[in-house]
């Protein structure tokens, strides 16, 4: 292929048409998004480990099979890279804290394994905040990410380093994890793509800190791109038992494309009753709706009252034992400092540990909640909600707290209920920041929101990318 700077601008989907035709080699995709890396990461810090030499390899030996076989995996010779927090065999694996900068895993999780096994290559590793807990991606052994469209600004957390670097070309796709918006806030931060499956449709074997107690309820492992497609295309992937994680369920994923927008009944919202949204976030959802109105069988504008129970329920559930989980996880790691970040983090948590029966309040409580944002799907008969994917665009380096845990409620709302939630841009601030809209359904629907996510995509004006 004469030009390969074209190749950073595809999506995953397209790229592994062009190496199955033998239009573009894998070797050509993966220098081109090599040398994009080398050329944007100076400035973005967001890929903390590249893996050049073995996915050169990689790309040689996948060229070789694509000579030799016509049955190749639907990923085959397509790079990634993965968000730190996931081991990949080999290569150094630090969770973004100082007692594991020196930690090589020998072998995968299990998402990642998956990826491998359907052609991917490992370009690197991602930037992400310490033990994957904040909304700002910044560590001590790596420093910290920043947002391809203004480098004083975060590109989100938990997830950051992968939005960030998928924005700036140098991935066409990536995994995260996400207990609060850890996908979709950096989505929405970078202009991406992010989906938050549903609780208990991915794996997290191998993903540390490995999940576990309240933590476990809320966290879920899912795909971000710059394309639905991509999304469409590599969920299958990730879904499914692994018979180590004991929440993951053996539900089937049904097909987006079997999906008629006719048949569907959408209600929408600008704002949730706790953080009212800048006026280009309510026009982004506006507009979102406007293009649906045609598209599907009724669409309304309803906001769930119970949405806002979500910002005081998450922080209190989040907060119950004052920080001392990630206490543990870095004493256990070895880690004897702690970044600025992560600890201011453990400071907005309850200074002491919630009394047993306070506790139980709370799971009663989450139930209360989950029961309530059920019975409004179901009285409403509504399929798909749209709605917007936080209240601001990306907030200016040590300023991603301000406003929380309201500003976190749009994202923490479908942590709480375990629903599938995926965040697309919608649109662009004053600022010239992306801004993002989430599209949300009930449980193991996440075919309604994808397909409702394809037919924005293939509606929505193109938006501009970042200059960096």
């Amino acid at each position: 292929m004469n030009d390969t700077h074209d190749l950073t601008t595809y999506s995953a989907s397209k790229l592994a048409e062009l190496i199955r035709n033998n239009v573009a080699s894998s070797e050509e995709v993966v220098e081109a998004h090599v040398s994009r890396i080398k050329k944007v990461n100076p400035r973005l810090n967001a890929v903390v480990v590249l893996t050049e030499k073995s996915a050169l390899k990689s790309a040689r030996e996948a060229d070789a099979l694509t000579k030799k076989s016509k049955s190749l995996p639907p990923l085959h010779g397509v790079p990634i890279t993965i968000k730190d927090a996931f081991e990949v065999a080999g290569v150094v694996s630090t969770g973004g804290t100082l007692g594991r900068k020196d930690y090589v895993p020998d072998k995968d999780a299990i998402a990642v394994k998956r990826l491998k096994q359907a052609g991917a290559i490992i370009l690197g590793k991602t930037n992400l905040p310490e033990i994957s807990m904040g909304f700002e991606s910044s560590n001590l052994v790596y420093g910290k990410a920043n947002n391809p469209f203004d480098i004083e600004r975060t590109p989100g957390g938990s997830s950051g380093g992968e939005a960030s670097i998928i924005a700036a070309g140098g991935s066409p796709f990536g995994i995260g994890s996400d207990a609060g918006g850890s996908i979709r806030w950096p989505a929405h931060c970078c202009g991406i793509v992010g989906m938050k499956p549903t609780t208990g449709r991915t794996a997290r074997t191998g993903h540390w800190p490995a999940f576990s107690g309240i933590f476990s309820l809320v966290t879920q492992i899912g795909p971000m791109a710059r394309s639905v497609e991509d999304i469409a295309l590599t969920l299958p992937m990730l879904s499914g038992p692994d018979g180590v994680d004991p929440t993951v369920m053996p539900i089937p994923l049904k097909d987006p494309s079997e999906v008629k927008l006719s048949d569907l009944n959408i209600t929408f919202h600008t704002d949730n009753g706790l953080a009212t949204p800048i006026d280009e976030i309510q026009n982004a959802v506006k507009g979102a709706a406007k293009i649906l109105e045609t598209k599907v069988n009724s669409i309304e504008q309803r906001t769930p009252e119970a949405l806002k129970m979500s910002a005081s329920l998450h922080s209190q559930i989040m907060g119950a034992d004052a920080g001392e989980t990630a206490r543990a996880i870095l004493k256990n790691a070895g880690s004897n400092a702690m970044d600025p970040n992560l600890l201011s983090r453990i400071n907005m948590m309850s200074t002491s540990p919630a009394y047993l029966p306070d506790f139980l309040d709370m799971l009663v409580e989450l139930e209360e909640y989950r029961s309530k944002l059920l019975q409004f799907m179901v009285s409403t008969n509504t399929d798909v909600m749209v709605g917007p994917a936080a209240p601001v665009p990306a907030a200016l380096h040590g300023h991603g707290y301000d406003g929380f845990p309201e500003n976190g409620s749009y994202s923490h709302a479908y942590n709480l209920a375990g629903w599938p939630a995926l965040v697309m841009r919608g649109g662009t601030s004053k600022e010239g920041l992306p801004v993002g809209i989430q599209i949300i359904s009930k449980p193991w629907c996440e075919e309604k929101v994808i397909a409702v996510a394809l037919e924005l995509e293939k509606n929505l004006e193109t938006f501009p990318g970042p200059k960096i």
